[in-house]
């Protein structure tokens, strides 16, 4: 048996954390731990004064200048660029703009275009049965839209799938890169080889990968990714998503089903007839917002700032650290309480959260750790979750959560009725 966890061990971590100074660019409020970064990353301390010039300045004093002055028009491909370095791709080849269910109606338009152009025989996407619901509802509109079947297995299935007589009428394959509620990480690499060898395309979703572990989108050969500003990238609520797709598949004219004017191959000649810009701008659609964008930018920025220290290797090793040591200190601490780890143990198969699973009073348990300031987050059916980004958390948050965890469950103040209120689940 392991020798028991003490706190001054995790304040020892926290010394030798070579990403310890990262937490300087964030506002965090005094007394919380804040563990939901992978449903709404924290506030980077340039944010609001970037916000304010933006309002201030580049709109309030230039106006309709700053298009051009202040490189407004241009704002999603830089914004993209830099996302680019975090996700293994090239310059030019990511947009940032509108929302992740937007995106994805978009890539995997074309994706299915570009399938049954070749092979009109493919007319099945596929994706894991409890993958994050936008996605599913998505692709059944899709699927419902162009006489496609959407089918859902299990995630120990899907390899199945890419093979045999299922792996010849697949036309996508369609999934998120760590899953939402368990933290599980498929093998990208794999399992987009084994797709291509059935004949079929993958759509990426980085939602819960992007800013919190590497992702090498050119070295595993993907075909289209989308993901989240406002979870690990830091952008704000609501902060505009964004798009990659490989260069095979902008070679030619690119007809995504959402033609707005910003993805016209010349926006301000503003002719009738629709032509496609070339490269990924042609997944742009309507316009961007300057000061959403910048936001984002703030937030990208703060990710960007690990390079200096080790870069994304840095911070998937502190974050393996981390989702390590919360998973020991439960199993050493809470034991006897029906708490069971749902994420994988494996660090190949495990992002950057960790996913406990009670039968009874998951949701009261979370309310009651927020209420002593310990910010994790629910998901039916009885999913305690809780994320760790490693640009602001530090070991000894993740001792002190614990130890909030084990009084909530000792004390059985879970059982306050105010904690079963579901009116808004956080």
């Amino acid at each position: 048996m392991n020798p028991p966890i003490t706190r001054g061990a995790c304040a020892a971590l926290d010394a030798a954390d070579p990403l310890a100074p990262l937490r300087e660019q964030f506002d965090l409020p005094s007394g919380l731990i804040y563990l939901d970064g992978n449903s709404l990353g924290a506030l980077p301390r340039a944010t609001a004064g970037r916000v304010q010039d933006v309002i201030r300045r580049e709109w309030g004093q230039d106006l309709i200048q700053s298009w051009n002055t202040a490189g407004w028009i241009d704002h999603p491909q830089r914004v993209g660029d830099k996302i680019a370095r975090l996700i293994g791709a090239a310059p030019g080849e990511v947009i940032a703009t509108d929302s992740t269910s937007v995106n994805l109606y978009k890539v995997l338009s074309v994706a299915l275009a570009s399938v049954q152009a070749a092979d009109a025989r493919r007319r099945v996407i596929v994706s894991e049965r409890d993958n994050f619901p936008t996605d599913l509802y998505i692709a059944e509109s899709l699927a419902r839209q162009h006489g496609f079947t959407l089918r859902l297995v299990e995630a120990g299935e899907i390899p199945a799938q890419l093979t045999g007589a299922s792996g010849n009428e697949l036309a996508v394959l369609l999934l998120t890169h760590v899953h939402y509620r368990t933290g599980r990480m498929h093998p990208m690499a794999d399992l987009t080889a084994a797709a291509h060898a059935a004949g079929a395309l993958v759509v990426w979703d980085l939602a819960h990968s992007a800013g919190a572990v590497p992702v090498e989108l050119h070295r595993c050969e993907a075909d289209f990714a989308v993901g989240c500003g406002y979870k690990y990238l830091n952008g704000g609520p609501g902060a505009p998503a964004f798009l990659w797709a490989h260069p095979r598949h902008l070679a030619g004219a690119v007809w995504q089903p959402l033609s707005g004017w910003m993805g016209h191959a010349a926006p301000f000649e503003f002719t009738p007839g629709y032509q496609p810009a070339t490269g990924v701008r042609a997944f742009l659609c309507g316009t961007p917002s300057p000061v959403a964008l910048a936001a984002l930018e703030c937030g990208v920025d703060t990710v960007l700032a690990a390079q200096a220290l080790g870069g994304m290797a840095a911070v998937r090793a502190k974050s393996l650290a981390m989702t390590d040591l919360f998973t020991a200190l439960v199993a050493q601490r809470c034991a006897g309480h029906g708490l069971s780890v749902q994420t994988p143990t494996d660090a190949a198969w495990r992002g950057s959260q960790v996913s406990l699973y009670r039968e009874e009073g998951a949701y009261a348990i979370v309310q009651a750790l927020i209420a002593r300031g310990v910010v994790g987050d629910y998901r039916a059916p009885g999913i305690l979750r809780f994320g760790f980004t490693p640009l602001y958390l530090r070991f000894i948050d993740v001792w002190e959560a614990v130890e909030h965890l084990v009084q909530v469950l000792a004390s059985g103040e879970w059982r306050d009725a105010r904690f079963h209120q579901r009116a808004t689940v956080t």
